[in-house]
């Protein structure tokens, strides 16, 4: 089962597409990174150009790699109303690409993907680097910490697909 794990924002847009067979926990193999990345826009750009630019690249990736399923990072509320503002749209032209080329997705909010990663909804960056990192056996942490937030996310789904295999005695 193939994932592509998005961490939407306006500037950077982390984006990781993760191999994994959603086994029982104990079978199946380790799920492993097949490619990841961010994508860039300029503060200076207008947005409708921005908001292009996510979905194209957006577009481009899924077109590539095809992935099975999709998982984004929900959105959760802070006090900076600009910056959510910005997230909520960069978030929208993500799922508008995955719908068009006909994904589905799934949403997780931060303390989900930290709960079911680190067995803490509080983790810290460095904790989830640390997981990320031995989760798909890599020499070294993924950069810059929005693509590792992607991987975090999929991985997450990866092993949400996993609990389901599970069965109740």
């Amino acid at each position: 089962m193939s994932v592509l794990g998005i961490d939407p924002g306006m500037h950077e847009t982390g984006w990781a597409v993760l191999d994994g067979a959603p086994a029982s926990p104990g079978e199946g193999r380790p799920p492993r990174l097949i490619a990841s990345g961010v994508i860039r826009t300029l503060p200076g750009v207008p947005l409708p150009q921005r908001l292009k630019a996510i979905h194209a690249a957006l577009g481009a990736v899924l077109a590539e790699h095809k992935p099975e399923s999709c998982a984004i990072e929900e959105m959760f509320f802070t006090t900076r109303a600009r910056t959510v503002s910005a997230t909520l749209q960069a978030r929208g032209v993500a799922l508008l690409a995955v719908a068009q080329c006909g994904g589905t997705v799934v949403e997780y909010n931060p303390k989900t993907v930290k709960l079911s990663l680190t067995g803490s909804g509080r983790a810290e960056k460095a904790q989830m680097q640390t997981v990320v990192t031995k989760a798909l056996g890599l020499a070294g942490k993924l950069r810059p910490n929005d693509v590792a937030d992607a991987a975090a996310i999929a991985l997450c789904h990866l092993r949400a697909g996993r609990m389901k295999g599970l069965k109740v005695l």
